[in-house]
């Protein structure tokens, strides 16, 4: 592994050879290692990039952790031999990134390019091998996955409160509605933590899994050890065409299907929760109108069915604005993007001030950008939610949020806040 400062190019010159290959059967299989620090999956509904090992990193810190990021990507890949055989989105060099929500975070930001990573899209299947230029022939899939460890399950699983109890928490969203209410902020997204430990070592592995089989639809991560399964796309960059999927505004499941249907019409007609996806909604046409010559903001957004949840969900797509270098690259979107008020709230500024204080923890890398792009700066980014962040051997700290409102009500929010907790819970304990 090689680590450089931000704005300096790896240290060594580095080959990126990609191949076509036949088709590997599901990528998490293919997965050699229980390590979550060097394994990187960006998965939804079978298809994206898995990989392993890594050939080079750096880490950010403070306001300009993006923005670093971005500039030495830049570098580290225009220094590279690249030789691509498919030249498809995620094909040559890739590197996989997440970023702590809040500037003042311990937590940072990691971008790493991964020794060996496997694609497929569209029917299509790759295989890349990043090492020192001047190494022969890409070798093999099996070669390069090498010595298969088994999946190994997390033994017995207990959870206990992170910063906050449920009561505590509970109170401190009351004192945040009173806030709102007071008229100095419309919404302030709160979040809290849960602590799971485990009976034995962790196998990132699992979690995939299951993640991946429960929550098909979603995009099932794996970064510098933050896991989890997100349903919103921040941003997309795709050959000029720029695309998010926002969520606000959630109903939780009931099991029972023409419940649910009911439920379902029940958010669709909510005024509290129409109202904070308008926000949500507007902070992102706001922020990336400097970026885009024309883009598409629905009228009415749309119910998206999780096997847990539903939310209120609206794509806002459009088309980039090239005229100044080709445009900004995937992650410098995500940069501008982030906090979006369904993650932090509105005024933006003010609320992450709020909950900041409110939540009495630091939130790491939970509701910030992760995700991958290209050497040519296209790319997926996804907001970091239904995520847990591995912290030791046997500890990985869950983590939800729910959109505070005037008309919320603190035991409704803490129960909608363990509905968001369930895909992380059941992944670890089925």
């Amino acid at each position: 592994m090689s680590t450089a400062p931000a704005g300096a190019p790896a240290p060594t010159p580095l080959l990126a050879r990609t191949v076509p290959i036949a088709d590997p059967g599901d990528l998490l299989d293919l997965l050699p290692r229980p390590d979550a620090a060097a394994t990187v999956s960006w998965v939804r509904r079978g298809d994206g990039l898995v990989g392993w090992g890594v050939a080079a990193r750096v880490d950010t810190h403070g306001a300009t952790r993006m923005v670093d990021a971005d500039a030495w990507w830049r570098e580290t890949a225009g220094t590279m031999v690249v030789r691509d055989d498919v030249r498809l989105p995620g094909t040559g060099p890739v590197a996989f990134g997440s970023f702590a929500f809040s500037r003042r975070s311990d937590s940072g930001g990691t971008l790493l390019v991964p020794q060996v990573l496997v694609g497929r899209r569209e029917g299509r299947s790759w295989l890349t091998v990043v090492g020192p230029a001047g190494l022969g022939p890409t070798p093999s899939l099996a070669a390069c996955r090498g010595e298969v460890t088994p999946v190994t399950g997390p033994g017995e699983v207990s959870f206990t409160d992170g910063a906050l109890t449920s009561e505590e928490w509970q109170q401190a969203v009351a004192e945040v509605v009173a806030t709102i209410r007071g008229g100095e902020v419309e919404k302030v997204v709160m979040a809290r933590d849960v602590v799971a430990r485990t009976g034995a070592d962790l196998d990132v592995r699992h979690l995939l899994r299951n993640l991946a089989d429960q929550y098909p639809t979603c995009w099932t991560f794996s970064v510098d050890s933050l896991v989890g399964a997100t349903p919103e796309l921040l941003v997309r960059r795709d050959q000029g065409l720029v695309a998010c999927r926002v969520l606000a505004g959630t109903i939780q499941r009931t099991g029972d299907d023409a419940a649910d249907l009911r439920r379902a019409a029940e958010l669709a007609r909510s005024s509290k929760d129409l109202g904070e996806h308008e926000l949500a909604v507007a902070s992102v046409a706001e922020a990336l109108g400097p970026y885009c010559s024309s883009f598409n903001v629905p009228d009415s957004p749309f119910v998206l069915h999780l096997p847990n949840v539903m939310h209120l969900a609206s794509d806002v797509t459009g088309v980039l604005d090239r005229s100044h270098s080709g445009g900004p690259s995937s992650l410098a979107l995500a940069a501008a993007l982030h906090p979006t008020a369904a993650v932090g709230g509105t005024p933006t500024a003010r609320a992450v001030e709020l909950l900041a204080e409110a939540e009495r923890m630091d939130r790491g890398r939970y509701a910030a950008p992760v995700g991958w792009m290209g050497a040519d700066g296209d790319g997926e980014w996804g907001i970091a939610l239904r995520s847990g962040q591995v912290t030791g051997p046997r500890s990985v700290r869950l983590f939800a949020g729910c959109g505070i409102v005037a008309a919320s009500e603190p035991a409704a929010e803490a129960r909608e806040s363990e509905a968001k907790l369930t895909p992380m819970r059941s992944a670890l304990t089925s």
